[in-house]
Order: structure tokens, then sequence, then C-alpha cells
């Protein structure tokens, strides 16, 4: 399993002439790393005294947090299935009609997990990009970076996943199917980007500009 090679391993693979792992591993990656950081801000900031108000609120958050790093952990190997499901069904024998038919199916399904994977890491990165604001509401001003950087991930892990959906769904030829999965991505990556941009402007004071 990928998730499961040493970091320089998982990069040697990523390095080599291999197609997969890809941009759809590394994007739900970034997506753990996220959710990895904003379980620790939670964690440095709960026992903090001046923040009683938001102990419950930072227990719930870190919790989802960890949740969300599970998930998107399995999603690193699951995207780089989902690629080698799509070639092994262009490898597929179209000798008669009936091979040609199976074939062209197994296609079509094959390009479906291909977008339903990533975009399951886009809504689970969008997640990450809510959960980072409401800790941004009160935490150790300590980890301002670290809340940052894992909003960064965030993004980066949305933004990757969203090029990958995007690359696949041409291939699908269920129009209500495409239109579905566009109007599913509508409905919260704008709102998921105001969030990244929110939380920015919110760890900003805290990360002077050196003199």
């Amino acid at each position: 399993m990928l998730i499961q090679q040493t970091v320089e391993g998982f990069i040697g693979a990523l390095a080599s002439d291999s197609p997969a792992p890809g941009g759809g591993s590394v994007s739900a990656l970034n997506g753990a790393l996220a959710a990895g950081l904003l379980a620790m801000v939670c964690r440095l900031s709960v026992n903090r005294k001046d923040l009683a108000k938001s102990r419950e609120e930072l227990i719930k958050a870190g919790e989802r947090a960890l949740a969300l790093k599970e998930l998107l952990s399995s999603l690193v190997d699951r995207d780089t299935q989902a690629f080698n499901r799509v070639m092994n069904a262009f490898a597929l024998p179209k000798d008669d009609d009936r091979q040609k038919k199976e074939r062209a199916e197994a296609i079509q399904s094959a390009f479906r997990e291909a977008v339903e994977v990533p975009l399951e890491v886009a809504a689970d990165c969008a997640e990450l990009l809510d959960l980072g604001s409401k800790i941004a509401e009160g935490f150790n001003p300590n980890t301002a970076s670290d809340l940052g950087v894992g909003a960064e991930c965030a993004r980066a892990g949305l933004e990757g996943a969203l090029m990958n959906v995007r690359i696949n769904l041409p291939s699908i030829k269920d129009r209500d199917y495409v239109n579905r999965i566009r109007s599913t991505i509508d409905r919260f990556v704008d709102p998921a980007r105001k969030r990244n941009k929110d939380i920015r402007e919110t760890i900003n004071p805290f990360l002077p500009d050196p003199e």
C-alpha cells in the first residue's frame, strides 16, 4: 500500500516513469497532511485557559480532523487503484461484439470511479477548510503557521482533486451523471476557497513580515 510506504519511498514512486501514483494520490495525501495539522492545532489549543470558551468546539474539530485523516489516507491508495482500473479496462479484449460491449461498459464504470474518488477527496478537503475556519475562531496563536499550512494543504488537495475530476469527466458518456457531478462541485468549491482566504486573513496578524 502506498500510504504505508516511507516518505522517501512514496516520493521515489512519484518520480518514476510509472503514471501512478500521480496527482490524484498526492491530492489525497495533501488532504491527510492537512487533517493531521488541524488535529495538532486543536490538541495544542484545547487546554489553554484563555480558550476555555472554545474547548468543546476544538475537541469536536480535532476529532473530525482525525476521522478525515483516516479517510484521506485511504484515498491515497484508492485513487491509484481507480487509475489502474481504467488502464485494465482499456486492456480488455475486443475481438467480437460481446467483448466490445463488455469492454465499453468496463471503461465507463472505471471512469466513474476515477471521477468519484477525487471528488470525495475534494469534498473532504473542503470540509477540512470549514473545520479550519472554525478552529481559527479560537486557537493557540503559537500554532498560527501550522493552521495556515494545514489550510494551504487542504486547498492544494481540493484543487488537485478537482483537476483529476475534470480530466476524467469528459470520458463519461452519461450526460446526466456528468451534470450531477458538476452540480455537486458547484455546491462546495467556492465556499471552500473563501474559507481558505478567511483563514489566511485570520492568521496573518500572527505572522509579521521580517524587518
